[in-house]
């Protein structure tokens, strides 16, 4: 499974500028609203030593590391669900994905006007969720009639569940509650799956700043927005796009040293990845062949038997066993080999919980 997260914000708060920095993929960026009409795509592999490292002791054809799609939509402003600016019909772009990262304007520019006039993070921030709530009424509102009449026959009891839980959905959005802060059992949220419902995706408020505010403690825009998330209990990270943009021309050492100036210790990418995988319960095995080493991304938690079904389903149908080595251990003793002589490789079955860092053999026969 590669991540997938949607970028969304407010015309002019450096959606795309951030996405250039991200992907370098050269998406346009402008300083007046609706800049970007079609969605801007772009996928990065996700740094990972740990991949190097195997590579470098199993010395494999080529390395394949895990991968991150950001997908960029056009800006919102308030109403758009009313059809205001371009409206919220790209909304639609990003219901596959995994998280929504929230790009929030935390910076003084006076070329680059605010649609609003001002810079206010929190109320920037309220205008957003309000218009992914409505979206997501609107998909409620859509499916309902659909389903009535059958529900009320009660014939189909899977349809019956799905209008009582529709119901909750919309009295719950009627009061202007994102739906991740509901709780569902794992059969309603396969029920809601195909919905792509947007407020019950995990989300990543990404405050951008200047590059002073970088090394000001009490900047008052984003502490207003920290403490706003802090009350929601969402993630934030802080981010100057312009400055992540900059970055990219630069090579590894001058790149290093410019962080070091604001006290970072990693690009902004690299941070965002850490924050989503939290955000996600996120983390990353291997395996590794004559032909490749690869890294897996997987969801804390899932077994050996649904592990093997990332990599294919013949792997999952046919499971035998798993031949486990925990990458502290080969880094410890060097080899393959020298990890089998001393006995540190284990042989686990279906039930065996993944850890990150695992590198894994799977025995299967079909």
């Amino acid at each position: 499974m590669s991540l997938k997260a949607g970028i969304v914000g407010l015309p002019n708060v450096g959606k795309s500028t951030l996405f250039n920095a991200l992907t370098d993929a050269g998406a346009h960026a402008a300083n007046y609203p609706f800049a970007t009409i079609d969605p801007n795509i772009g996928v990065v592999n996700v740094p990972d030593s740990r991949l190097k490292t195997l590579a470098d002791i199993v010395k494999p054809q080529r390395t394949v590391p895990t991968a991150y799609e950001f997908i960029d939509i056009a800006g919102l402003v308030k109403n758009a669900s009313k059809g205001e600016g371009l409206g919220n019909r790209f909304l639609a772009q990003i219901r596959e994905v995994d998280a929504i990262l929230h790009v929030v304007r935390c910076f003084e520019n006076g070329d680059i006007p605010h649609v609003d006039g001002n810079i206010d993070a929190v109320r920037d921030v309220e205008t957003l969720n309000v218009e992914l709530i409505m979206a997501d009424l609107e998909v409620v509102d859509n499916r309902i009639p659909k389903i009535r009449k059958k529900a009320r026959l009660e014939v189909d009891k899977e349809i019956k569940r799905e209008y009582e839980l529709f119901s909750v959905l919309k009295e719950a959005l009627l009061e202007g509650k994102p739906l991740r802060n509901l709780s569902f059992t794992k059969e309603e949220r396969r029920m809601l799956k195909p919905y792509g419902f947007l407020t019950m995706k995990p989300i990543l408020y990404v405050a951008n700043v200047s590059e002073g505010a970088l090394l000001e403690e009490n900047h008052p825009q984003l502490q207003a927005l920290r403490n706003h998330a802090e009350e929601e209990g969402s993630a934030l990270l802080e981010i100057c796009a312009q400055m992540e943009e900059e970055l990219i021309a630069l090579d590894v050492e001058e790149r290093q040293e410019y962080l070091e100036t604001f006290e970072l210790n990693s690009t902004g990418l690299e941070r965002m990845i850490v924050k989503t995988y939290e955000l996600l319960d996120l983390e990353t095995f291997f395996t590794h062949n004559a032909k490749e080493a690869r890294a897996w991304t997987f969801q804390k938690g899932m077994t050996a038997y649904e592990c093997a079904g990332l990599i294919h389903t013949d792997f999952q149908r046919g499971f035998i066993k798993a031949e486990v080595i925990p990458f502290h251990v080969l880094q410890e003793h060097g080899s393959i080999a020298g990890v089998k002589e001393k006995g540190k490789m284990r042989l686990e079955g279906k039930e065996y919980k993944v850890q990150d860092g695992d590198i894994i053999l799977f025995k299967f026969n079909v």
